[in-house]
């Protein structure tokens, strides 16, 4: 496991149904919609489940495999661990319900330059996600 020097959370809220927001967030056939970063999705199943690995391919081909750590449906909340070649980040996610819709979140765990570098598109993926 490699060793992180900080953790940084991001969050966005928007109209979008909780329900709605954590199917977006846990159906990886949708990743591509709403997170500019992603192109492609490689992965065996409709919704993610703990122990599962897949591969997303993003801007510029760039390849990135990642394992599902944790999913918890009941708490809309759900960890993975991604890397590309020596970059690797800890990220967990969650969707909680606010007036008027939902907020969706991220905490990166990382090295600070990987994290702080990763934050424009967590934030700008997160806004799309919530978007109705």
């Amino acid at each position: 496991m490699p060793t992180f020097d900080g953790a940084l959370r991001l969050s966005a809220d928007g109209p979008l149904p909780p329900d709605e927001a954590w199917a977006r967030f846990t159906e990886p056939r949708h990743w591509p919609g709403w997170s500019p970063q992603i192109r492609d999705v490689d992965y065996p199943h409709d919704v993610v489940r703990p122990g599962t690995s897949g591969r997303v391919t993003g801007v510029g081909g760039l390849v990135v495999l990642f394992r599902v750590d944790a999913v918890d449906h009941d708490t809309r909340t759900w960890s993975w661990s991604v890397r590309s070649g020596p970059v690797r980040l800890a990220l967990d996610h969650g969707v909680d319900a606010v007036a008027g819709g939902s907020r969706a979140w991220v905490v990166v765990r990382a090295l600070w330059p990987v994290a702080l570098g990763y934050a424009p598109l967590a934030r700008l993926a997160l806004g799309r996600l919530v978007r109705a």
